[in-house]
């Protein structure tokens, strides 16, 4: 009973506990006894709840409310006049509703998140977002981040997970000393219209420079921790006192990209996330038996959550070399999967699976003080929640084998492929729309290509062309020339002697206006568009233009055809190396 005593909370459908607020577009706490009142935005004065609310759902803390300050004083609420007297419990004329999902007024702002990131928006009520809040450590970091949040702009957030060991279960992974480095390092750039995101593994095994870093003690003071010069990336975060915040400006000295923002988590971040979402299927080429990280799994798809789904991030003993570049393959796959459990209808539509996704998220995590708030916090996931899961791409940075080691062990920047890496995701360029358009560029090139071969062609009699020795075999210019003066018909042809140069495949350079006498020569040798290249003719003895024909090192001899036994030959049940078969 409330102080009124006007029936139990526990009577009422929680889904119409939450109310639409028309000013701000989302869903609040309404009690079903309290009197109406014109909406108000949350934190502006006035705005607490004079009723003690209904319990909250199942695994959701109850909040802590002041007492009434009226006490039993307050008067019931009103209601037009010759309306009738509302049911206990319910609101206006609304209907009763059915038994069955409850709280989905709340998906209305609510949706999948990518994984390490908070679902404190997912679950209303201002109070609940207030405990949300007290779950969240955070960080200082200064000026090795912003200083806001803002959802029109492209943010960066890094993304840290540490091998310190916290909470029951943790003694049998990463170091035991371990004052929390960075073990595991996810740079994600979500785009200004939140059409894309990019999500770029730093490998904890990189060997960088680590610049001096300004921190903040536990006592307020400050003090500089000096940088070191070619150590491991992971020492970025807690060795010497380094915090988050010298990981982010370790990030901006190899990558050129300044981290916006941090979120750090620990062991346990990955056991609650996976056992609040019941769950996340991975997949495996064959079965793994891991004594080292406890890791069991049969070939094929399997559930992991909990101690399996940690033992299955954490592995570098079952997959590839056994390296740190081969976990983050790992890792990546187990996110993706992650991101799309998060965002799936089974989560969305369960608001007890809600709730106890973002009570586990925002325990499982310290972020910097700029994000701290549970309202930033919201504004976060809500832009995360619009980048489509496709359009989230996973790379890593392109790295080298350390040259200085004779046994690799670290790796090094690779100079010749990273910077216009960087670039793309320092520019806003969407990493999934750059592979669209290689897709898209190689299609067009592969119909020009084909194109080339298509149209008129000229007599072989006013075929004119030089022919060159570019790789084939001594004499062979000469061969070919006279059977295309003797066979083919081609009279107006001379030898060019040696290029001067070795090709592996034959190429015909011809001028735009000798396109119909090049198709016709290439009928004749059995040239595919490939071999046909668009260019400047030259010019014979006579003044004349002239097209060049330069023998590689396919080929096979006068007059015989270059494509004879790629058109003479097919293979029946021919199957390649990306089809998915299976044995009968």
């Amino acid at each position: 009973m409330d102080a009124q005593g006007r029936g139990r909370a526990d009577d009422v459908d929680p889904a119409d506990q939450w109310v639409r607020n028309p000013q701000t577009g989302e869903y609040e706490l309404r009690l079903p006894d309290a009197a109406p009142h014109p909406p108000r935005t949350p934190g502006a004065p006035g705005t607490a709840s004079r009723h003690r609310p209904a319990a909250p759902p199942p695994g959701v803390p109850a909040p802590r409310t002041a007492p009434a300050p009226d006490g039993p004083g307050v008067p019931p609420p009103r209601r037009r006049r010759g309306a009738p007297e509302e049911p206990p419990g319910r609101r206006g004329n609304r209907p009763a509703k059915k038994k069955g999902p409850r709280g989905r007024g709340i998906l209305l702002w609510t949706g999948g998140t990518t994984a390490f990131l908070v679902l404190a928006a997912g679950t209303g009520g201002y109070l609940y977002l207030k405990h949300l809040e007290g779950n969240v450590a955070t960080a200082d970091v200064g000026d090795a981040g912003s200083s806001s949040f803002r959802k029109d702009e492209a943010f960066t957030i890094l993304v840290i997970g540490t091998d310190k060991r916290t909470g029951a279960g943790n003694e049998g992974y990463g170091d035991a000393g371990s004052v929390g480095h960075a073990d595991t390092n996810i740079l994600l750039h979500v785009a200004e219209d939140r059409s894309n995101a990019t999500a770029l593994s730093i490998p904890r095994d990189l060997i960088v420079d680590i610049p001096d870093c300004p921190t903040k003690l536990a006592d307020g003071t400050e003090k500089v921790v000096p940088g070191q010069q070619g150590v491991r990336f992971n020492r970025s975060l807690g060795e010497s006192g380094r915090d988050p915040g010298c990981t982010m400006r370790t990030v901006e000295a190899v990558t050129g990209i300044k981290p916006d923002h941090f979120m750090m988590a620990d062991f346990n971040a990955v056991k609650t996330l996976t056992t609040a979402v019941d769950g996340v299927e991975v997949c495996v080429a064959h079965a793994i038996d891991d004594k080292e990280s406890k890791l069991h799994l049969d070939a094929g798809r399997t559930k992991v959550e909990g101690e399996q789904a940690l033992a299955f991030v954490r592995t570098r003993h079952s997959f590839g070399n056994k390296g740190d570049l081969d976990r983050i393959g790992v890792q990546q796959q187990f996110l993706g999967s992650l991101m799309r459990k998060m965002s799936s209808g089974d989560t969305l539509t369960d608001p007890a699976k809600l709730l106890k996704l973002a009570d586990a998220a925002t325990k499982a995590l310290t972020v910097d003080s700029a994000i701290g708030k549970v309202g930033t916090l919201k504004d976060v996931a809500l832009e995360l929640r619009k980048v489509p899961t496709k359009n989230i791409s996973f790379t890593t940075v392109p790295v080298l084998d350390n040259p200085a080691e004779k046994v690799p062990v670290t790796v090094v920047v690779n100079e010749a492929e990273a910077p216009a890496l960087f670039g793309l995701i320092r520019d806003d360029v969407s990493l999934t729309e750059v592979e669209q358009r290689k897709k898209r560029d190689k299609k067009e090139e592969k119909a020009a290509v084909a194109a080339r071969l298509k149209g008129t062609k000229a007599d072989a009699s006013e075929v004119r062309v030089r022919v060159l020795n570019g790789g084939a075999a001594g004499g062979a210019a000469q061969q070919e020339l006279n059977w295309l003066q003797t066979e083919a018909g081609v009279t107006k042809s001379e030898n060019g002697g040696n290029a001067g140069t070795e090709l592996s495949k034959t190429q015909l350079e011809y001028g735009p206006d000798q396109a119909d006498q090049a198709r016709r020569l290439a009928d004749l040798l059995g040239l595919s568009g490939s071999a046909m290249k668009p260019g400047e003719s030259v010019t014979n003895a006579q003044g004349l233009p002239t097209m060049t024909l330069t023998l590689g090192k396919d080929f096979k001899g006068a007059g015989v055809k270059l494509n004879a036994s790629s058109a003479a030959t097919k293979v029946k049940d021919k199957t390649t190396a990306d089809q998915v078969t299976c044995a009968s």
